[in-house]
């Protein structure tokens, strides 16, 4: 606790880094986007057009909102699956707590950014029908773990620059937002992420993030009655800024990208940093099972976790059906590696901050008993 406070006050030493393996096959379902809106539906993708934006180059073009029966049908899917304990899959689901207001943004002739707490519903026409009673029910039947993802995906003093350039940035912004839709990253990526904006202009200060960070945090606990332990940053856009920041709210868990699998490891804030090893992304590409169980193999020969990464977008199906070979492959490969692997556990970020610092974890079915093998390195942290 006290290299802990060292690190979140910026005093101190680096601490070794503990890095961890495990004895058992061990699964991780991690997806990012809930909760943020993009295309409204048919009529908005309509609006756009008449507005003189095509859209269908790419998949991000077809990015609207899950709904309710969206959710639902993950939901029945994840329920399909149970590993060796006989827990069902459960999905690590990062929320975006807040949209753009745009009504209040059309009275103010669009030259301000105003956001909408997802805890007060969605702005203007937007409308999905029962879509957080549907996540309140997945995370009652534990197949849901709900995440911080951030405030907005988009880096809000990057926008406001744009916004006050009176260039084609701006004028990009105001017809998108005339038709109720954010932004399209692809199209627009000056837009930038949370905590980084594009270009030369780097990461937000300390307390820009803190600030942010606390905001996010609060709608987040009034959202789910409970404080978020895991958090990934948006575009997976984070510095040593943003863990501190994170760790004064509570969060023990930070979810990472990775272009190799890394082994988990507690990093100078002791904050769990968790590495995505399998891409499963067919709004993007699509790889047979076999090639997804290699890779997860790959995983158990080095005694790590293999963490399953799959965006929000490969579930919805309002303006193109993204979810239909998403839940046909995702089905596939939990089926394969439940029947290759017997001992396996399905498990989320929080379980596993409780394997690293307690050798076990709770679910409904008991105390689980993980061996984490450690070993200590110098603090090589990611975000370095």
């Amino acid at each position: 606790m006290l290299g802990f406070l060292q690190r979140l006050l910026g005093r101190g030493a680096p601490l070794p880094e503990r890095s961890y393996r495990f004895d058992r096959p061990l699964v991780l379902l991690q997806s990012d986007d809930w909760g943020r809106i993009g295309v409204r539906d048919e009529e908005g993708k309509e609006q756009l057009r008449r507005l003189g934006v095509r859209l269908g180059e790419r998949p991000y073009d077809y990015y609207s909102l899950e709904t309710a029966a969206d959710v639902m049908a993950v939901r029945d899917m994840l329920k399909r699956h149970r590993d060796s304990t006989g827990r069902h899959a459960c999905l690590v689901m990062n929320f975006l707590m807040a949209n753009l207001d745009f009504v209040r943004m059309q009275a103010k002739d669009y030259n301000e950014i105003v956001l909408l707490p997802l805890t007060h519903g969605f702005p203007g026409q937007w409308s999905r029908p029962g879509l957080f009673e549907a996540y309140h029910q997945g995370i009652a039947d534990r197949v849901f773990h709900p995440a911080l993802h951030g405030l907005t995906h988009f880096c809000r003093r990057g926008v406001e620059e744009s916004l006050a350039g009176k260039g084609e940035q701006r004028d990009l912004l105001r017809t998108f937002w005339k038709a109720e839709t954010p932004y399209i990253h692809w199209r627009m990526p000056w837009v930038g992420h949370e905590y980084c904006a594009a270009g030369k202009a780097g990461f937000l200060s300390q307390e820009e993030q803190q600030s942010l960070v606390r905001h996010a945090a609060e709608l987040f606990r009034q959202f789910f009655s409970v404080q978020p332990l895991t958090a990934c940053a948006p575009g997976y856009r984070g510095n040593a800024d943003t863990h501190a920041a994170w760790a004064e709210c509570g969060v023990r868990v930070a979810q990472n990208g990775g272009e190799a699998p890394r082994p988990p490891h507690l990093d100078e804030y002791e904050m769990l940093n968790l590495y995505r090893t399998v891409d499963v992304e067919p709004s993007e590409r699509g790889l047979e099972v076999e090639k997804y169980m290699e890779l997860a193999g790959a995983c158990f020969a080095r005694g790590i976790p293999a963490i399953i990464s799959v965006h929000s977008i490969n579930f919805h199906s309002t303006l193109k059906d993204f979810r239909s070979t998403t839940l046909q492959a995702l089905d596939e490969l939990l089926f394969a590696l439940e029947a290759k692997y017997p001992n396996l556990l399905y498990v989320h970020d929080a379980d596993m901050y409780e394997i690293v610092t307690r050798g076990k974890y709770r679910s409904a079915q008991g105390k689980v008993a993980v061996q984490a093998r450690a070993d200590s390195s110098p603090a090589q942290s990611a975000w370095r």
